[in-house]
């Protein structure tokens, strides 16, 4: 019993250590395969139309980076 308590403790130790490094590195998590990307897919789905949440996402994010890019006439 005492080896499961040595096991354990060293994976919980092992664990806590990979948990710490990951917050400081404050990085997003990204898989070592490349994920679909490499594979030639560019989208989690298949569908040629996108369903209509993200059509709408999809507009919204168009209509903020068009206002980030504007050009503000009225003060120059």
């Amino acid at each position: 019993m005492m080896i499961f308590f040595i096991t354990f403790g060293f994976f919980l130790v092992v664990g806590t250590a990979m948990a710490v490094g990951y917050i400081f590195q404050n990085k997003a998590l990204a898989g070592s395969c490349g994920g679909l990307a490499s594979v030639g897919i560019d989208k989690e789905c298949n569908c040629d139309n996108p369903c209509e949440k993200r059509q709408e996402r999809e507009k919204k994010s168009a209509l903020e980076d068009n206002l980030k890019n504007r050009i503000d006439v009225t003060n120059i």
